[in-house]
């Protein structure tokens, strides 16, 4: 997949999270196969205002190539002017508009998958992007807003007139927010109207599903999001299937809980220990999701304030791990 010039080597991408594609998780995915990664949405307003932690958002991972920064906003000339910013501070390959998100006070302020609304405005932020940066721009957005209003075909031929060198398309409108099942179907006729390159997300959380994503729509790559949290094994086990190998077995529950302590600590060197903590509480949930007494140890979990809380966490879960392996080999 070539996305105005860069080159990305595999199908796999990680979807850009908020709250969630921080650097260290990153990092994880893409030691899993994860080819493109994103960083979390970041405001146009805030990183203006110079926002530091905004600022902190773009810091990306050593060798984290090729990389997208993740832009939200509805003002065309505030957009162009990020866009400049993250040039100058970042350097990273790819700057992306995010048109997708559905959450309730981005919409309202008019940003994300607001602009599937209003089109001509969306195509006057793109332009303003591409004028002001020399990197690709691309653009993730919608089936449509809802279902009275399913535009992502004309959205995907406007993005790509206005500019955009790729474009990834969730298969639900803002309306399903996560529920129902994504529309594969209209990813396909994305595809098929459009020349450049398209990747599709939705629904997949498992190797297989990256196969019958690509398969359906004829996209050139697939994003995954919901299903590498907690999970980024997905990546090593997408790889797998869309090369024809044997799809490994998952990790063994001790194998997760101490991946999931490497990236904690890695987080903690890049935000700080306590605000690492804090964000280590709902991905140490998310890695546990499964496991035997696992409400139990989240309870825990859920206050953990130093990365010494996480290792008694996770040092009793690996003592409660051996014991129940010890006890199915009596």
């Amino acid at each position: 997949m070539n996305i105005g010039g860069v080159e990305v080597s595999s199908k796999l991408v990680l979807a850009p999270m908020a709250g969630v594609t921080d650097l260290a998780f990153r990092e994880v995915c893409r030691s899993f196969g994860a080819e493109l990664t994103y960083t979390e949405m970041i405001s146009s307003k805030a990183l203006m205002y110079q926002d530091k932690k905004t600022r902190l958002l773009m810091e990306l991972g050593e060798n984290e190539h090729p990389a997208a920064v993740q832009l939200f906003g509805s003002d065309p000339v505030c957009m162009g002017e990020a866009a400049a910013k993250v040039t100058e501070l970042s350097d990273c390959d790819i700057i992306d508009i995010n048109m997708g998100c559905p959450v309730g006070k981005v919409v309202k302020a008019g940003d994300g998958s607001a602009l599937m609304r209003t089109p001509e405005l969306a195509a006057r932020i793109i332009e303003a992007v591409r004028k002001s940066s020399c990197r690709p721009v691309t653009v993730k957005f919608r089936k449509g807003f809802d279902s009275g209003r399913v535009n992502a075909v004309e959205f995907g031929k406007m993005c790509e007139a206005a500019g955009a060198s790729a474009i990834a398309v969730h298969g639900r409108t803002r309306a399903q927010m996560y529920s129902g099942r994504a529309d594969r179907e209209i990813i396909g006729a994305v595809k098929a109207a459009v020349s450049i390159p398209v990747i599709a997300n939705g629904d997949v959380f498992s190797g297989e599903d990256a196969v019958r994503m690509l398969k359906t729509t004829g996209a050139d790559g697939v994003m995954i999001g919901r299903g590498a949290m907690g999970y980024p094994w997905i990546f090593r086990e997408a790889a797998a299937a869309l090369d024809g190998r044997e799809i490994q077995s998952p990790p063994a529950w001790p194998d997760r809980v101490r991946t999931a302590v490497r990236q904690f600590e890695r987080s903690a060197e890049v935000l700080g220990e306590r605000t690492a903590c804090l964000e280590a509480r709902k991905h140490f949930a998310w890695y546990l999701k499964g496991m035997p007494r696992a409400a139990f140890f989240k309870g825990r979990i859920m206050s953990v304030i130093t990365l010494d809380d996480i290792y008694n966490v996770s040092r009793d879960i690996l003592d409660f791990l051996a014991d129940e392996e010890r006890g199915r080999r009596a």
